[in-house]
């Protein structure tokens, strides 16, 4: 259903506001572009789109934009979501579509697009679990019994960034691709505080993450 609140204009008149929804995938060209430098990137394809912004208050205002969960580096996706706060008509969903795919850099390609309720809680705060294909570039021994020991594993005690934390409960599901070995599918936390990377689990099971080709392929919410 579309929604949308009033905000006040800098004359102290209210004006629509509406909450658009974009899923995209970041693909090769943009593997290696940071999570801050995305949205930069989304930053620049929103003003060249002519999209009108809802910006933050303060010394500082920045357009409203939500990225629902932090992509590792060298990792592509097919599933990302980014929110956005427009001054936009709510019956030009179209337009600004075809205004985004025009306006979209190589590597951020537009997948669909919404409108959802503007005071709905923040994405970030929504996703749950996220969940990538891996293709293994070598291949490795024993994969499978390899699997079989990291999920029966009480803990797998790794460090990042210096301090030490259990991968273990990060892994939800973990295994090959029917009759394809040369892929894995993990399904991994992505709750706030307690995120499991991928490049961590490829390492539990003793494969060199540079090794593989790794696509984020799904993002998954509470309410899903």
């Amino acid at each position: 259903m579309l929604e949308k609140t009033q905000k006040p204009n800098l004359n102290g008149k209210s004006q629509a506001v509406i909450r658009i929804r974009v899923e995209f995938a970041k693909s090769e060209t943009m593997r290696f572009t940071s999570h801050l430098d995305l949205y930069r990137a989304w930053e620049r394809l929103l003003r060249r789109a002519g999209i009108p912004l809802v910006f933050s208050q303060g010394y500082n205002p920045r357009p409203k934009l939500q990225l629902a969960a932090p992509l590792p580096l060298g990792i592509t996706s097919r599933a990302e979501i980014i929110d956005f706060w427009s001054t936009e008509s709510p019956f030009v969903v179209d337009t600004i579509k075809l205004q985004l795919v025009e306006s979209a850099p190589p590597g951020i390609e537009i997948q669909t697009i919404e409108m959802i309720d503007p005071a709905a809680p923040p994405l970030q705060k929504k996703v749950v679990a996220a969940q990538y294909q891996v293709t293994l570039l070598d291949n490795v021994r024993d994969l499978d019994r390899k699997i079989e020991a990291l999920l029966a594993a009480e803990s797998i005690m790794r460090e990042r960034r210096g301090k030490t934390y259990d991968l273990r409960p990060l892994v939800k599901e973990l295994s090959e691709v029917p009759g394809d070995p040369q892929h894995l599918i993990m399904l991994l936390n992505a709750g706030e505080g307690s995120t499991g990377r991928p490049e961590e689990v490829l390492l539990a099971l003793g494969i060199q993450p540079e090794n593989t080709c790794i696509e984020r392929t799904r993002l998954i919410f509470h309410d899903s």
